[in-house]
């Protein structure tokens, strides 16, 4: 079993990678937050792009998402709450913490996502980062509790 990385507990073939192929649209805004983690993870920033509303495209860098996701280990994800985004709504919004390492450090990413519907499919529309709750930590001990929030200790999980 190849376990999805939007940590579902799915298999990726049964989970993101038919929403990111096309193969499948999401049926919830959720659904899509965790395609477009798992797009991240498999530096697919076509479907970033694709999975973005038309009206929020203006300004979106391809290289530079391509250079993060590449640049970046990623190493979870966490949604906190969801608040509409059903298969009957039109707009929604996924509280999530996205968790990776980039050159700076282990770091979070929390954010409140809006999603919204465009032709029957659910697009990401904008996000706010959530005051307070980036963490950027630097070192972290190889006995310590690991950031992605496993309950693991880091040296047996995220820090192999």
């Amino acid at each position: 079993m190849n376990s999805c990385p939007c940590g579902s507990g799915n298999d990726y073939a049964a989970c993101c990678e038919p929403i990111i192929t096309g193969k499948k649209l999401p049926e919830t805004a959720e659904q899509q937050m965790r395609a477009r983690y798992t797009a991240h993870v498999k530096v697919d920033v076509d479907f970033l792009y694709e999975s973005t509303h038309p009206d929020s495209r203006e300004g979106y860098d391809h290289k530079a998402t391509q250079d993060w996701a590449e640049k970046s280990e990623w190493h979870g994800l966490e949604i906190l709450g969801t608040t509409d985004g059903g298969p009957k709504d039109e707009e929604g919004e996924i509280e999530f913490i996205a968790r990776f390492r980039d050159k700076g450090g282990i770091r979070s990413h929390h954010e409140r996502a809006q999603f919204k519907r465009d032709k029957k499919q659910w697009l990401f529309f904008e996000g706010t980062i959530v005051k307070g709750q980036s963490v950027n930590v630097t070192k972290i001990g190889r006995n310590d509790p690991c950031t992605c929030g496993s309950g693991k200790k880091y040296k047996k999980c995220c820090g192999k």
